[in-house]
């Protein structure tokens, strides 16, 4: 079994405000969605940028998922490839918003 992912964010930023919305961050997103074996988790951050970025989501969230792409393994050669390719289906604007975040990403690689 591959590392498995621990998240407590949710708990950490609104565990007294909003507890079940934490539970399913925490527990179910990551506890059990991303620590499923069905897809290895190289493929999983990367369909989760994609997933950001198609959406102009372009906040701390997004880093924290570039940066967890990184770290499992996307390099900033295939970052660049599919942040080119899904330009032409998630918005140029969106595309543009996302490389500003990976070249803070992957700076260590320049």
């Amino acid at each position: 079994m591959a590392e498995k992912i621990v998240q407590t964010a949710g708990r950490d930023a609104l565990g007294t405000f909003a507890p079940e919305f934490a539970h399913y961050n925490d527990d179910i997103l990551f506890g059990e969605n991303w620590n499923n074996e069905d897809i290895d988790l190289k493929t999983r951050c990367i369909i989760t940028v994609v997933s950001l970025m198609s959406q102009g989501v372009t906040d701390s969230s997004l880093k924290y998922h570039l940066t967890n792409a990184k770290n499992h393994g996307v390099t900033k050669k295939e970052m660049a490839a599919i942040i080119t390719h899904t330009a032409f289906y998630c918005g140029w604007p969106h595309s543009w918003a996302t490389f500003n975040l990976a070249k803070e990403i992957y700076a260590d690689e320049e």
